[in-house]
């Protein structure tokens, strides 16, 4: 059923809170895909600062996000497909994930911001402090038209609606 995604990587891309570990393992669960969660290749300064209520910056991100794409092209290859997990806020942070990537495709999951931060005060045992919500919205580039392997999922409803959000745009690649 989801034959059109083999050799494909589904990167989940949003604000912290939107739901992109949840929504990821069930996709890949969903279409029988690999799931790596981005968060988790994070380097441990990058984790210290983020606890500490600091801001990553740009200098912060790239040796990150380098990690990101090349577990991605480990992650799938010509007959199988992987869910990775990223928040890819910036159009730069994407154009590096791409990089060697053609065939990626990128699920954005977005909502207001009142929403998310309900949804993140619900949280426990998450590394990004609620402080830092805003700085997140401040760094998110929305992605624009001209950036036509992205897909926007809006999160407002159950996370059974929004997954199946995400299926219906993938069974249409």
């Amino acid at each position: 059923m989801y034959e059109n995604i083999n050799g494909r990587c589904l990167i989940i891309m949003g604000v912290s809170s939107t739901g992109k570990s949840s929504i990821g393992k069930a996709l890949a669960q969903a279409i029988n895909a690999q799931f790596i969660d981005g968060d988790d290749l994070h380097p441990k300064d990058n984790l210290i600062k983020m606890a500490s209520g600091q801001s990553l910056n740009d200098d912060d991100r790239l040796p990150w996000l380098e990690c990101v794409r090349d577990a991605m092209g480990q992650l799938v290859d010509d007959e199988h497909a992987g869910v990775m997990v990223c928040s890819a806020l910036k159009k730069q942070y994407r154009d590096v994930l791409r990089e060697g990537n053609k065939r990626a495709v990128f699920l954005h999951l977005y909502g207001s911001f009142e929403l998310i931060l309900q949804r993140m005060k619900r949280r426990e045992d998450h590394f990004m402090p609620i402080e830092l919500l805003q700085s997140q919205f401040d760094a998110l580039a929305f992605p624009s038209r001209d950036e036509s392997d992205v897909y926007h999922i809006n999160i407002d409803g159950t996370f059974e609606q929004v997954l199946e959000k995400c299926l219906t745009e993938i069974r249409q690649l």
